[in-house]
């Protein structure tokens, strides 16, 4: 098993546990048919070039390779980005395009161009309680939508968002975000 990451800090984290780990942008893998699957968690909503993604877990799957994946995909997060987009609209600001969120159509496109056999697809809303609230899944998730404010702007944004989101959001017991993910199973043919 060889584990991928664009991130030094998780790297090392898998490292320490004694992991073996590959510094790689997911869009740019250089494996050549050494793995009999592939399989990714959350990870793939950030790779804003799918069909490189694709095109490298097709090159480093052996011959009948299976992937396998679970991410963001069509209407994740919609209630957050209108909230966000409101705001910034408020500033002469437009959202900018931090994720891919695909349907099971449009994923299913890609993977069958690269030469895979869909198994399984689906799109599975699942609301998702984050403990820190909406400002702290924001500042983890959120930061780079509101990159462009200064400092001062992105709390006064924050807060203005929090305000938004709180009536469809905020429960009694936290703060839920409207995931909706999209989860396939797939094998390659070609």
């Amino acid at each position: 098993m060889v584990g991928v990451d664009g991130s030094a800090d998780m790297l090392n984290a898998a490292q320490a546990l004694g992991l073996d780990v590959r510094q790689m942008d997911g869009q740019a893998l250089t494996f050549e048919q050494e793995f009999d699957a592939v399989f990714s968690n959350a990870a793939l909503h950030w790779m804003l070039e799918p069909a490189k993604v694709i095109a490298g877990v097709r090159k480093a799957l052996r011959p009948g390779g299976r992937f396998v994946a679970e991410f963001g995909g069509a209407g994740n997060t919609a209630q957050v980005k209108a909230a966000t987009a409101k705001v910034l609209a408020k500033r002469s600001r437009s959202l900018p395009n931090i994720w891919f969120y695909p349907t099971v159509e449009e994923y299913t496109e890609l993977l069958v161009a690269q030469g895979f056999a869909i198994d399984y697809i689906e799109l599975i809303p699942r609301p998702t309680p984050v403990p820190t609230g909406i400002k702290g899944w924001m500042a983890t998730f959120g930061k780079l939508l509101l990159a462009e404010l200064s400092p001062e702007e992105q709390n006064t944004a924050l807060n203005e968002i929090e305000v938004l989101l709180a009536p469809e959001l905020k429960k009694p017991d936290g703060w839920i975000v409207d995931y909706v993910r999209l989860r396939f199973a797939a094998h390659l043919i070609a």
